[in-house]
């Protein structure tokens, strides 16, 4: 089966066009410059200042504990950074996890060690070895509609985590970009919540609930550390585009945030539904795979090797990320991420019904 149009992408982690609410974010930037024309200029290296004393007060924390970054990758590369600079030793991570950060902490030279999982989500009786076996820096998770697996800690694992690294003194980095984009069940709390913040940073950004080309993430972080990642930032961009930012605090304070998110949730559960659908009626006996409940990504374990099917699969109009390129060295080679944020219902039945056939 040969596609003569467009290739379908199941390797975008991105929202569908139709999530972006241009009129929205034009007018709210647009405000943001006519409300307060300094957004035009440098300032703090910790981001826009009703912005962090919006988050802040979403948080629990003062808003010097919030960093607004250039997005929310840039946000965890200065914490992994900090992080090795203060505390040496092995990085633990999922198994698998998000790729984007393993090329952080690759690029940092930082021993990786992952961490297996199921469907509650990290493994701790294995994380409890690791953390017994050796020096560790931190722990590095997804926790909730996990990048790439799409699986959720349980809430009886989260309170165990928090727990295990009280014990250890271990600093955590969450990174919970996806939390908001819900589509059923009950959320569970954060281990920043749970934990108090002491030991839990918490990551996250605007990019999947309002638009990731605005480029605005941030940080919640332990008072002690907050100064110091300021300084990072500062050291690298001098301010941080505050445009952005401040059409983003416009954006809140017009009270527009959550009948956006609960639009984009709708378009995108009618997207996760037809994901799940397809597999079921494709694949059912021949592969498995994860069924979240809100974010982007659903893991499928196949029968054979990905990256052999990968490329048969780009040549017939349909292409995915391969699971091995979630692991920092091994692993995952009969698995993949499609992503199903981006494609259409149709395009999600059609790419899967080619992948099938293929398989």
């Amino acid at each position: 089966m040969m596609r003569t149009l467009s290739v379908i992408s199941f390797a975008r982690g991105a929202p569908a066009p139709e999530c972006l609410d241009g009129a929205l974010i034009a007018d709210c930037a647009r405000a943001a410059v006519e409300n307060d024309p300094a957004v035009l200029g440098y300032g703090a290296g910790g981001g826009y200042g009703p912005l962090r004393e919006w988050l802040g007060t979403r948080h629990g924390v003062q808003p010097a504990q919030i960093v607004v970054t250039s997005g929310g990758l840039q946000g965890i590369a200065f914490w992994f950074e900090e992080m090795l600079a203060q505390r040496p030793g092995r990085v633990l991570v999922e198994a698998p996890t998000y790729d984007r950060s393993l090329k952080q902490l690759m690029r940092l030279g930082a021993d990786v060690v992952p961490v297996p999982m199921d469907d509650e989500g990290l493994d701790l009786d294995a994380l409890e070895r690791e953390l017994a076996t050796a020096e560790v820096s931190f722990l590095y998770t997804i926790p909730t509609f996990q990048n790439p697996s799409g699986r959720t800690l349980s809430t009886e694992r989260r309170r165990r985590l928090v727990e295990l690294a009280a014990q250890h003194a271990l600093p955590v980095l969450e990174d919970d970009p996806y939390g908001l984009v819900r589509y059923e069940g009950e959320a569970p709390p954060s281990l920043h919540e749970l934990e108090g913040g002491e030991l839990v940073t918490y990551a996250s950004s605007f990019s999947k609930t309002v638009a990731p080309g605005l480029r605005v993430g941030w940080l919640v972080l332990p008072a002690s550390l907050a100064a110091r990642i300021e300084e990072r930032a500062v050291s690298t961009y001098i301010s941080p585009p505050f445009l952005p930012q401040a059409a983003v605090h416009e954006v809140v304070s017009r009270g527009a945030f959550e009948p956006n998110l609960e639009r984009i949730r709708g378009l995108l559960c009618v997207r996760r539904d037809a994901m799940l659908g397809a597999l079921e009626r494709e694949l059912a006996g021949r592969a498995t795979w994860s069924r979240p409940e809100g974010g982007y990504f659903v893991w499928v374990e196949l029968p054979v090797d990905a990256g052999e099917l990968l490329v048969r699969a780009e040549a017939g109009g349909v292409t995915f990320v391969r699971g091995a390129d979630f692991f920092p060295a091994s692993g995952g080679e009969r698995s993949a991420r499609l992503a199903f944020s981006y494609a259409s219902p149709a395009e999600i039945d059609e790419g899967v019904s080619l992948l099938a056939t293929l398989l």
